[in-house]
């Protein structure tokens, strides 16, 4: 049992990140019916800048608290990653909201491989160390061990999803959000600026983004220009898995992605008789969000957005 709870812990920690990154894609999918393919790339700039600021901390207040440190790297990879996304936004998706779906599709593509090059050119190649700021002791809960950055992590993800739900169902952004997701040519009849909600759905999807980044370098150790890849690549998957455009399908897809990843890694071996190891739960995850599309095309909770092919 406490192995399998160990799972449990390790498999919301990890789909707490996924539900963030998720959150990106589902909202972009929502508002523009476009697919942010370099939304993973924004993850691993928020981790290198998040990286960036710490080797700063160290020249200018090296004597900072661990805990500070770290909320003051999360703070300044915000903005970064939010006028990074709202670069893209303007110079590579604005002029091809009305192309063919396939134009923007590619260009996303292009932009995930140009941002990569950029932070290979800036921080190199080799996987950097991030430091350990909070305390290595973990936290011991019926058996199972969880350490205080993954603490910390499920807290502010938790917040985040919170955060993101008021804004969406009880403010005036949200609203305008909803309505230009349901139909912008309605909604820019009454009265709202399609324009601005773009631009601040893209600029809240890379603020997750951004605290995901941080969090996940800070929770494995390690930063490097390519690392935002699959992530990105399986938080997209669990916002299908979840219902594309639906932000509580991504939430809940990408605690489900992650719960299931944990438990392909620690059972996956007993159940084949040893013939697959841990390092194949990728292969479980996806045989399971095949076959919730094959039953299900539109997602565990369906899709919200109105389809404006």
């Amino acid at each position: 049992m406490d192995i399998f709870l160990q799972q449990i812990i390790n498999g919301l920690v990890l789909g707490s990140m996924y539900a963030l990154i998720a959150l990106g894609y589902t909202m972009v999918y929502g508002v523009l019916n476009l697919i942010n393919f370099a939304h993973g790339e924004i993850l691993m700039i928020g981790a290198m800048a998040g990286l960036t600021i710490l080797r700063l901390l160290e020249i200018v207040a090296p004597h900072l608290p661990g805990g500070v440190q770290l909320a003051l790297a999360m703070l300044g990879a915000v903005p970064v990653c939010v006028a990074v996304s709202l670069v893209i936004e303007r110079v590579a998706y604005r002029r091809l909201r009305n192309a063919p779906r396939l134009a923007p599709l590619i260009t996303a593509i292009g932009v995930s491989i140009l941002l990569q090059t950029i932070a290979m050119m800036i921080w190199g190649r080799s996987p950097i160390p991030f430091p350990q700021l909070l305390s290595p002791e973990p936290v011991e809960i019926a058996g199972a061990l969880i350490s205080h950055t993954q603490i910390l992590l499920l807290a502010l993800a938790l917040a985040a999803m919170a955060g993101l739900a008021l804004v969406v169902e009880k403010t005036k952004l949200g609203r305008a959000m909803r309505a230009t997701a349901e139909s912008p040519r309605v909604a820019g009849l009454m009265g709202v600026d399609a324009n601005r909600v773009i631009v601040a759905t893209f600029a809240i999807g890379a603020a997750l983004a951004a605290i995901a980044g941080v969090m996940w370098a800070a929770n494995y150790s390690s930063t490097q220009f390519a690392m935002g890849f699959v992530p990105g690549l399986k938080a997209f998957s669990a916002a299908v898995l979840g219902g594309i455009g639906n932000i509580y399908g991504a939430m809940l897809g990408g605690v489900l992605l992650g719960l299931i990843e944990s438990l392909g890694a620690g059972y996956i071996g007993d159940l084949t008789g040893g013939f697959l190891g841990s390092n194949y739960q990728d292969i479980f995850a996806f045989i399971v969000l095949v076959a919730v599309l094959t039953l299900r095309p539109s997602g565990i909770m369906g899709e919200r957005v109105a389809d404006r092919a």
